[in-house]
């Protein structure tokens, strides 16, 4: 094994071999190309990786921040008569909590089932409302995202 090793080794350090050419195949060929343009292999594939990694992230950001906005806005077209569902403000209801403490009370993702299968209240003025999966996600996100601590 030591001999074959030896004998690949000489065939990439020789620039002038013509075994090198069948010894590589397309692949080494490709190797050496990138290595004589002065880009080490694994340097490309970490820079890759790290591309990858970079658009991923940009992405969840992007979609966080249009979730937070959808949130918010769900929360204002169906709530806000009543509720203050912003980080600021008084409810315009007195009896009705704002959604910013809503946390001090009980889980946040507790809420998820109940607005997905309708939020019902034990008081007569408050419609049922109930919200598809990506809305309660949305919902749910923006809640956390407000939360006093």
């Amino acid at each position: 094994m030591g001999k074959v090793l030896h004998q690949r080794t000489a065939c990439f350090a020789s620039a002038r071999s013509g075994a090198r050419n069948r010894t590589l195949g397309r692949a080494g060929k490709s190797a050496i190309y990138i290595q004589q343009a002065g880009f080490a292999p694994g340097s490309l594939i970490q820079s890759w990786i790290l591309a990858v990694v970079l658009t991923i992230i940009t992405i969840g950001q992007v979609t966080h921040a249009q979730d937070l906005k959808r949130g918010e806005a769900l929360l204002a077209r169906n709530c806000s008569s009543c509720h203050a569902v912003g980080r600021i403000g008084d409810s315009p209801q007195k009896l009705a909590p704002t959604f910013r403490s809503l946390g001090q009370r009980y889980p946040i993702e507790s809420l998820e089932e109940s607005l997905g299968e309708g939020i019902m209240s034990g008081h007569p003025d408050m419609p049922e409302f109930s919200f598809d999966a990506t809305d309660v996600g949305a919902i749910v996100a923006y809640l956390k995202s407000i939360q006093q601590r």
